[in-house]
């Protein structure tokens, strides 16, 4: 692969609907190797299958994607139509009993890998405290979390994430270190703050459970941990990630990044900057849901790389973390 080409496996870019025409010149321009469908699609299984097909026949030498969705049920299911089950919230898919779950999940993770999906950006592992769920705007008021304490969310979410996998679906353990405990939702507001969670926090054992259980992919938020890294995002922490998930934790996949792109969050902070600054600090996917952001993004990675020899070791590994995922998900010419 040519500089430009490993650059671009450091990217899931979200798209629209169905323009292949603009995909495939994004894909030409920048070398983009995953892909996240952007807003709710509506086609079905059958008419998604037609469009990932498209997709992936644009992959740059052959690496293929991984195309992703937000699939996590209730609020959060960006797949429907025909052929895509109707899936309950989160804190809904808590009460059933893990087996259950795990039946469940594989199913709907079936009907994503028969319309073109492999990735999975869930399930959600963020813990809120009991009595709390109508203060916390990301996860409570949504019902994305599968209960109130770590190890309900630990059982859940881990069967949830045996159940994809059961389909051939990567799955993504997400915010790390946890949304449950803030106001904000990062998506529209800035400075978003926890105050609560430390470095050995019991609320860090759902995320734990995840990586015992193999999640390939886990999240990083766009909030601040005055406890762990009061200078960082963490989304840009060496605390967060190379510390605590890499060295404490033992986590060995894909480190991805929140939204970068289009996220009220960064807003303040220059494209260039966020993906440099991400890299730097121990991650390995940037997510943006903005291609203009994703763009400016790549440039300012391949300027550096080119400059710096320690950056580009910085970019190597991180390719190599995403080339690993995509190997054990046949998506290599190798596998």
């Amino acid at each position: 692969m040519t500089e430009a080409q490993r650059v671009g496996q450091l990217f899931l870019v979200g798209i629209a609907g169905d323009p292949v025409s603009d995909v495939a010149q994004a894909v030409a321009a920048y070398h983009f190797g995953s892909l996240l469908s952007a807003g709710n699609l509506t086609a079905g299984v059958a008419g998604l299958q037609q469009l990932t097909s498209a997709y992936q026949s644009l992959a740059t030498g052959r690496v293929r994607f991984f195309i992703a969705a937000n699939q996590e049920g209730g609020e959060v299911q960006s797949l429907q139509g025909p052929g895509f089950s109707a899936m309950p919230s989160a804190l809904a898919q808590g009460s059933l009993s893990p087996y259950a779950l795990q039946q469940q999940a594989a199913v709907w993770g079936r009907e994503l890998r028969s319309a073109g999906f492999n990735l999975n950006l869930a399930p959600v592992m963020d813990v809120v405290p009991a009595g709390t769920a109508d203060q916390n705007q990301p996860i409570g008021m949504l019902e994305r979390e599968f209960g109130y304490s770590p190890a309900t969310v630990a059982a859940h979410g881990v069967a949830f994430i045996r159940g994809m996998q059961q389909a051939g679906v990567a799955t993504t353990a997400k915010h790390f270190p946890g949304l449950g405990r803030v106001q904000g939702n990062t998506d529209f507001t800035a400075g978003v703050v926890d105050t609560m969670t430390t470095p050995d926090d019991s609320y860090l054992q759902s995320f734990q459970a995840a990586i015992d259980a193999g999640v390939p992919f886990v999240m990083i938020a766009l909030a601040t941990y005055t406890r762990i890294d009061p200078r960082h995002l963490a989304v840009f922490s060496p605390e967060v990630m190379g510390v605590i998930l890499r060295q404490q934790m033992h986590f060995k996949g894909v480190i991805v990044s929140d939204d970068l792109g289009a996220a009220t969050a960064v807003a303040s902070i220059s494209p260039a900057v966020r993906g440099i600054e991400f890299l730097t600090a121990g991650g390995d996917l940037i997510t943006s849901q903005s291609l203009v952001a994703a763009a400016t993004m790549d440039g300012a990675i391949l300027k550096l790389a080119a400059a710096d020899t320690a950056f580009r070791a910085v970019v190597n590994s991180a390719v190599m973390h995403v080339l690993n995922a995509k190997q054990a998900y046949h998506l290599l010419p190798c596998s």
